[in-house]
C-alpha cells in the first residue's frame, strides 16, 4: 500500500516541507522490499523519521560539544568510561565543535575506512535516512544498488537513493519480520545499537498504525 504525502505529514510532522520529495522514493523503496503491509509500513516509517529528524537531516554533522563525545563514545572520549557523571577526555576537549575531525577520529580505521589521516571517516560519515556509515556499506550498498556510492557518497542525500538504501539495509536485517513479530525494541537495536530515542520511536510507530489503519 502506497502512502501519501498528506499521511506522511500526518506521521512525521515536520517533514512537510520535504514530503512531495520523499513520497515516491518511499513508496519505490517499500514497493520493492516488501514493506507493504501497515504493521511493516508502520515500523519502517518510525525508524525512518526518528533516524532522519522526520526527513530534515539525511548527512550527519557530527558537530559534538567534548561533553557530547564523552556521552556518545565514552570508550573512546570519556576520562573513565564506566565513571559517572562521564568526564571528557583531553581528545575530546580537543576535538569539540569540529565535525570533520571528530568523523576521522571516530571511524578512522573501522567499517572499512582507511585511517583516521585517510579522511575516510568524514567522507563516508552517515548518510540517508538511516545513516550508512562506513566505507564498507558504501560499497555494499552501491553494489547492490549499482549505484558509485565509493565514488559519490553524497548520492545518499538524494531521496530515491537514500530511500533505497534504507529499504536495502532494512531487508538485509531481517526487519520486515521483525516488525510482523512486533519485536519493536529488537529492530530498533539493529538499526542503533543502543536503542537511542526508544521511546520517541515507539510513539512514531504508533502514529503511523494510527494514520494507516485510517487509510
Amino acid at each position: 500500500m502506497p502512502i501519501t504525502v498528506d499521511q506522511l505529514v500526518q506521521i512525521l510532522p515536520r517533514s512537510r516541507s520535504v514530503a512531495p520529495l520523499w513520497v515516491p522514493a518511499l513508496n519505490l523503496a517499500m514497493q520493492r522490499y516488501a514493506i507493504t503491509s501497515p504493521v511493516r509500513i508502520a515500523a519502517f516509517l518510525a525508524q525512518v523519521g526518528h533516524e532522519s529528524d522526520h526527513l530534515n537531516r539525511v548527512v550527519e554533522n557530527l558537530n559534538y560539544s567534548a561533553q557530547g563525545l564523552a556521552g556518545t563514545w565514552p570508550s573512546r572520549f570519556a576520562v573513565d568510561p564506566k565513571a559517572r557523571p562521564l568526564v571528557p577526555n583531553a581528545r575530546a576537549l580537543q576535538l569539540a565543535r569540529r565535525p570533520e575531525a571528530i568523523a576521522n577520529a571516530a571511524y578512522g580505521g573501522r567499517m572499512g575506512n582507511g585511517p583516521e589521516a585517510s579522511g575516510d571517516g568524514w567522507r563516508y560519515r552517515g548518510r540517508g535516512p538511516l545513516q550508512v556509515t562506513g566505507r564498507s556499506a558504501y560499497a555494499a550498498m552501491g553494489s547492490a544498488l549499482v549505484l558509485p556510492l565509493q565514488a559519490r557518497p553524497e548520492l545518499l542525500e538524494q531521496p530515491e537513493p537514500g530511500a533505497l538504501a534504507a529499504g536495502l539495509f532494512w531487508w538485509w536485517n531481517g526487519l520486515n519480520q521483525l516488525a510482523d513479530a512486533n519485536r519493536f525494541e529488537e529492530l530498533t537495536a539493529r538499526i542503533n545499537a543502543g536503542k537511542l530515542g526508544l521511546a520517541a520511536r515507539i510513539a512514531l510507530r504508533q502514529r503511523a498504525a494510527e494514520v494507516l489503519v485510517l487509510a
